[in-house]
């Protein structure tokens, strides 16, 4: 499953990058996801649900002993949350879920990127970053998309609203062929 854990959002909204604006993923980025298993059924991207806190983040080569204490800490002055997906949205080429609410994904992102401010959202292509989003679909272009996601919408619909208890956030890392897992962090509470 190569691209298991990307968010393949990024990648359609900015259909005709090149890598010469950060795209591909390189062997060593890292990123911080939630996994959401109870949302694996509505997934039709190739790739496990989740929500991505921050990509990149730093080369794995930087994460050492230090680093993941420096992170055990700042994960565990977050409580756990509860996330709830009850509707649809789109980015161009991309079917997602809208997590609600923002604030608590958006509040880690904001501290990693406080304490590491080299690790750009989305290597600033977006400016500021995408708000938190679960893609469901990615393969449609501007000609196929709003018929193939308003009949993928119609289907997935009646198994709305889902709801996930987040408990850690996981740091994952590209090999050059697919993201594996490096460590889980614990958030407070759990």
């Amino acid at each position: 499953m190569a691209q298991m854990y990307a968010d393949e959002a990024h990648k359609g909204a900015a259909e005709g990058a090149d890598a010469n604006e950060g795209w591909p993923d390189l062997p060593g980025d890292t990123a911080f996801t939630i996994k959401i298993p109870e949302a694996d059924p509505l997934v039709r991207a190739g790739f496990p649900a989740h929500v991505t806190v921050l990509y990149p983040f730093v080369h794995e080569s930087r994460i050492d002993a230090v680093t993941d204490r420096e992170l055990t800490t700042l994960f565990a002055g977050h409580d756990a949350f509860t996330l709830t997906f009850d509707s649809f949205r789109r980015y161009p080429g991309v079917l997602y879920l809208d997590p609600w609410p923002h604030d608590p994904v958006t509040a880690l992102t904001k501290d990693l990127t406080r304490r590491w401010p080299e690790a750009v959202p989305y290597r600033g292509i977006f400016g500021a970053g995408l708000a938190p989003h679960l893609t469901v679909a990615n393969s449609e272009g501007p000609a196929t998309q709003d018929a193939a996601y308003d009949a993928l919408e119609a289907e997935l619909e009646p198994r709305l609203p889902l709801s996930c208890r987040v408990q850690a956030v996981n740091l994952i890392v590209w090999d050059g062929a697919r993201w594996r897992d490096l460590a889980a962090y614990r958030l407070r509470n759990c």
